[in-house]
């Protein structure tokens, strides 16, 4: 009540979600009343791009095999992020494939399946980007979100993403950049990489580059903010 008190007395609010799920919400709620407009979220194109000059480099670093890799990336990894999908994936998978998640802790490292490599949180933005490009397909089972900047990343990268209908995670995300499935349906996450493999991650990676250039490039965004702050004034 005094959140609704505080944000009511405000004149001219404009509120600002960087989905249009989350837009849906907040027309539900004691904003309804306000002007609710949508500005995605925006990343560096510049950092996140091909790299593919550090394959070798990786390969070397995490002792990665020579086989397709499905690749996830988390700050965090909890059921909530899909840990427990991959692992259910990794039984089912094929051995042309090796998962390689991103941003495990020590414990959860050494509790991983055989055809999972985990490696920790990397402070190294390049790094994170080389992952990103050497990946044959990210996949982001997220099972709450909003709209996650990692898929925006692997697609400026060049990588097809597969990530689960949440939230909103299918936003971004086209027929020609990768596929949306149902939360926690394993079966149609494993039809998804295939789809992807048959086809090779080339006949994606022009499609996501361009998609995230034209749409989620970060300058383009804050000129956004800015127009609308202007528009305000």
């Amino acid at each position: 009540m005094l959140k609704k008190q505080l944000f009511q007395g405000v004149n001219n609010l404009t509120v600002v979600t960087p989905s249009k799920w989350l837009k849906n919400f907040v027309e539900q709620s004691f904003f309804k009343e306000n002007k609710v407009i949508v500005i995605p979220n925006g990343i560096d194109t510049v950092q996140f791009s091909p790299k593919e000059e550090l394959h070798d480099s990786l390969v070397k670093k995490y002792r990665l095999p020579s086989k397709r890799i499905v690749l996830g990336v988390a700050n965090v990894w909890d059921d909530r992020k899909g840990l427990n999908d991959f692992i259910e994936l990794s039984a089912l998978i094929d051995l042309t494939y090796v998962i390689v998640l991103v941003g495990l802790n020590d414990k959860q490292i050494k509790s991983l399946p055989h055809n999972i490599i985990g490696i920790k949180r990397t402070e190294s933005i390049s790094e994170l980007a080389g992952l990103y490009s050497i990946a044959d397909v990210f996949i982001n089972p997220t099972k709450i979100d909003n709209f996650p900047t990692t898929n925006l990343e692997a697609m400026s990268c060049g990588t097809p993403v597969i990530t689960y209908d949440t939230g909103g995670c299918k936003e971004a995300i086209n027929a020609e950049t990768g596929y949306v499935i149902q939360k926690g349906n394993i079966d149609q996450l494993l039809e998804s990489i295939h789809k992807i493999s048959d086809v090779g991650k080339k006949a994606y990676s022009e499609n996501c580059i361009s998609h995230i250039h034209s749409n989620y490039n970060k300058h383009d965004r804050f000129r956004d903010y800015f127009h609308l702050y202007e528009s305000l004034t």
